[in-house]
């Protein structure tokens, strides 16, 4: 069964460019014209333009990421930093600008689409790193991996979704009491020694403007 990506785009010479190169690449494509929220339950991977009638495409992306973890891929005209920074921030998976070359959008997707299966066992794999949801436990190889309640939670939650930036804001929630003073400075100690116990697996990247982000693979 191929992978269902869903394509908002309102240019209809582009959108139809785009279909059929993701056809031709072998993924299933439904395409609408107009804005809404679609049902994360039907889609794989969702690719969005930012400005569309109906509804805006950040607006989408924000109704999205309040239910979904469902990956998504912005294509915009627009290439300022700040665009980019808060769609980002808004839980975009990647930002590509207009104009670009269809085999690089293949490949994006494709990378997109390379997510930690969740086993029945809650059990995440990212590269070299093994992440027990249920039994809270890490390896990285064959290499048990102790970690603090916190550290745990940050690693958890950058491993649901790799290779995508997560946001300070979301981190913090996620793993550190957000009313606490200093919450932000204390998420870097916690990243900090996260990293030191992670080792040579050096995944977790800074991503400036944003947060952090697990890479789908060790550096070489």
């Amino acid at each position: 069964m191929s992978d269902r990506v869903l394509l908002i785009e309102d240019d209809r010479e582009l959108g139809a460019q785009i279909v059929a190169t993701l056809h031709k690449a072998g993924f299933g494509v439904t395409w609408w014209t107009e804005g809404r929220v679609p049902d994360p339950t039907t889609i794989d991977l969702l690719i969005v333009d930012l400005m569309l009638p109906g509804m805006y495409g950040l607006d989408i992306l924000k109704a999205l990421r309040a239910t979904s973890d469902t990956p998504a891929l912005v294509l915009s005209a627009r290439n300022d930093t700040s665009d980019k920074i808060r769609a980002l921030k808004l839980g975009a998976d990647d930002y590509m600008t207009k104009p670009f070359w269809p085999e690089e959008l293949v490949e994006r997707v494709r990378a997109r689409l390379r997510r930690p299966t969740l086993a029945r066992n809650d059990v995440i794999e990212v590269g070299p790193l093994r992440i027990g949801l249920a039994e809270r436990q890490v390896w990285v190889g064959e290499r048990a991996v102790e970690l603090t309640r916190a550290e745990f939670e940050l690693l958890a939650t950058l491993a649901r979704r790799p290779g995508a930036a997560v946001t300070r804001a979301a981190l913090v929630d996620a793993a550190i009491d957000a009313d606490r003073d200093g919450a932000e400075r204390t998420l870097d100690v916690h990243v900090s020694r996260l990293r030191k116990k992670l080792g040579d697996a050096g995944m977790i990247q800074t991503v400036w403007g944003v947060g952090y982000r697990l890479a789908g693979s060790a550096p070489t």
